[in-house]
């Protein structure tokens, strides 16, 4: 998204496979970004083994040996996809006496354009920003280690961009024709495994 930044009342790392996210939370937080941060994450198939009590919770167990304060943290440990990471972040702050007016979503770098077109649709009377770690394509496979998975991670996502617009759970974005090329070569190439039929 290429967003710059800036303070927000609060960040969400949205959870995942990938603990980077965690990491760029904390450095956030430290930067002065936000003064709370609320993981959300239970598990899906592709976590469960690296992540056995939860995304949320080793996200913040990861954040704390980064010396982020226990006090500063929050775990929403019951999000099962991106929609229940907003909607159920939201609820939570609510339950919890806090309204914000503006959050820093933090998320897989491939993943940021769904998340922000999530967020827009269900919680749209938020000022909403993106974040991830700044890594390129190359280092961010390495760190991944598979570079299939990462692949056919990236595929994905970029078709739920409008399938999920098209079915009502986020915003539309704009599709320029090269990504939707790249797209269409993917998944001719056998990158489907994470497709939506």
């Amino acid at each position: 998204m290429h967003h710059d930044p800036h303070p927000t009342d609060v960040g969400i790392g949205l959870g995942s496979h990938d603990l980077s996210v965690a990491t760029c939370t904390a450095a956030l937080y430290h930067r002065g970004m936000f003064p709370r941060i609320v993981f959300t994450g239970a598990n899906a198939p592709t976590t469960i083994a690296t992540f056995p009590r939860g995304e949320a919770v080793h996200y913040r167990e990861h954040a704390l040996t980064l010396d982020v304060p226990d006090a500063a943290i929050l775990v929403e440990p019951t999000a099962r996809n991106t929609g229940e990471n907003i909607t159920r972040t939201r609820e939570f702050l609510t339950a919890h006496g806090l309204t914000p007016r503006s959050v820093t979503l933090i998320s897989r770098p491939y993943q940021q354009r769904r998340a922000y077109a999530t967020c827009r649709k269900r919680w749209p009377d938020v000022d909403v920003m993106c974040a991830s770690q700044p890594i390129s394509l190359d280092d961010y496979v390495a760190s991944i280690g598979d570079a299939d998975r990462v692949v056919s991670m990236l595929v994905g996502d970029t078709q739920r961009i409008w399938l999920y617009a098209e079915r009502g759970y986020a915003i539309p974005q704009p599709v320029p024709d090269h990504v939707r090329a790249a797209y269409d070569d993917l998944v001719a190439a056998g990158y489907t495994s994470r497709l939506i039929t």
